[in-house]
């Protein structure tokens, strides 16, 4: 038999689509916004033929050439430029290499970019998103795994959004390119490049507000409350906690500013007790924020006090000591059972 009637016969097996991951899906967000419109640039360190130190920007400067730019090393710089062209009718995407680099621009972010559209009496909006990978558990040094949020959260007029899974990522993604606010967009880094068994269907399109919190697992016995790489932690808890009989909802939080109080207290309400999750350290964290806003709001219906579990007040410590430093499912389970014990 001659080898073309073999290849005629042979069966034709189709091949599978590579798994959807986080970082795969920031990615295809990118691009398909600035497919949708030539306003949407992206700028930061190495974005262009590296493709983002992550590899987030792959691609997209062979596709849309001088709108991925690489600018010279300074953050602040580098985010001063994007305000110039919000102001311009741009809507560029920054990109901060790690967590820990996005300080020399601090001042850029909370005194131009947080207050122009207030100070021009709306008459200037800065349509911009900061992207900021964050968080630990890289075996990476401080400046490099920080969870910084607080810092903007604080600031009025910025909106930070916090994904922590795939499909939702790309639509938060494109939501907040699509917005005239500045956002500061947090991803776990951690998480980019997990599997998912998701699928990413476009004409679904998405499922919630950009500044909607999500229940991810009902429950009934206790609230847990995460953003970012805590959400999968918080989801294993769960699990575990089920088979000890009890059962847990996780919400991911998904919003951090504004955040969304109504699903938050509505959850703990029907559940009487809540953990609040987070990497950032304990003190003034979001932690704080969110045990305050229950214990207004939710008060005769708590069976004990909102427990929370974060990092410490220590500067991010070196890689051999992440895994004390970082929560995990028995600081976590034992939080639980601190709040099972009143």
């Amino acid at each position: 038999m001659r080898t073309s009637e073999t290849a005629e016969k042979a069966p034709v097996r189709a091949k599978k689509p590579p798994k959807l991951s986080l970082a795969r899906a920031l990615n295809a967000a990118m691009h398909d916004a600035m497919v949708a419109d030539d306003k949407v640039v992206v700028i930061g360190e190495d974005v262009g033929d590296l493709g983002g130190v992550f590899r987030l920007t792959d691609g997209l400067k062979r596709e849309f050439g001088e709108r991925v730019i690489d600018p010279p090393l300074a953050e602040s710089g580098i985010v001063g430029s994007a305000v110039g062209l919000a102001m311009r009718g741009y809507r560029p995407i920054v990109e901060i290499q790690f967590d820990g680099f996005v300080y020399p621009a601090f001042d850029q972010i909370v005194s131009q970019v947080s207050k122009l559209h207030n100070r021009t009496g709306g008459a200037v909006k800065l349509p911009m998103v900061i992207r900021i990978p964050f968080g630990g558990g890289i075996g990476a040094v401080e400046h490099h795994s920080e969870s910084n949020e607080s810092y903007f959260v604080h600031t009025a007029g910025l909106r930070v959004v916090v994904c922590s899974r795939p499909v939702d990522a790309y639509w938060m993604m494109r939501q907040a390119i699509d917005s005239d606010d500045p956002v500061v967009f947090y991803e776990p880094k951690r998480r980019y490049h997990e599997p998912s068994p998701d699928q990413l269907d476009l004409a679904a399109g998405p499922q919630r507000d950009l500044y909607e919190a999500e229940v991810l697992r009902e429950g009934t016995d206790l609230t847990l409350l995460a953003y970012g790489p805590m959400v999968r932690t918080c989801l294993d808890v769960a699990k575990a906690a089920e088979e000890e009989g009890r059962s847990l909802e996780v919400i991911d939080l998904r919003t951090l500013s504004p955040l969304d109080e109504e699903t938050i207290c509505e959850s703990v309400r029907k559940t009487g007790r809540a953990v609040v999750v987070h990497e950032a350290a304990r003190t003034l964290g979001m932690g704080a924020e969110i045990a305050a806003i229950i214990q207004e709001k939710c008060f005769y219906s708590l069976e004990a006090p909102v427990q929370r579990v974060t990092g410490y007040d220590i500067p991010y410590p070196p890689s051999r000591h992440e895994r004390e430093y970082l929560p995990g499912l028995d600081r976590i389970l034992d939080a639980v059972d601190a709040a099972f014990s009143f």
